[in-house]
């Protein structure tokens, strides 16, 4: 399904110096239609209470989210997040690492809609997101 170069190397290197190179996320695989990562829970991604903040999750989501939609538009295009939501079902202690899988809902000539799910380190739901982007043109 992917239309570019889709090394997990070369797209983590991409996140030098910008938010998810900060949050240590880590692309581990590029499979035939999704992205697998991973992200550890510290003191850049707690809120107060010591557990994942939810907007961590949202980055580790919409990262993912937006990397997938463009590598699966031809050169030339490119695409812009219209909408990106979470729900958040459990929480994740500060020490652990959590892992994401982000795979197409849809895949249409001006529209795409990617799902991550985050997990705990015992391979539970924390959450769920989707993430809607807009295809535009990259001229215009």
């Amino acid at each position: 399904m992917w239309k570019r170069f889709a090394d997990p190397g070369a797209l983590e290197a991409r996140f030098a110096g910008s938010l998810p190179g900060h949050f240590g996320i880590r692309i581990l695989e590029v499979g035939p239609d999704f992205i697998r990562a991973a992200m550890p829970v510290d003191e850049r991604h707690v809120q107060p209470f010591g557990i994942l903040h939810g907007g961590a999750s949202v980055v580790l989501a919409e990262t993912l989210g937006s990397m997938a939609s463009m590598l699966a538009l031809p050169e030339g295009s490119m695409a812009v997040g219209l909408e990106v939501n979470a729900n958040h079902v459990a929480s994740v202690p500060s020490g652990e690492t959590v892992t994401a899988i982000c795979r197409p809902l849809h895949v249409g000539r001006s529209t795409q809609v990617w799902q991550t799910e985050i997990r705990r380190a015992d391979g539970r739901l924390a959450c769920v997101s989707r993430l809607t982007t807009a295809v535009i043109d990259r001229g215009g």
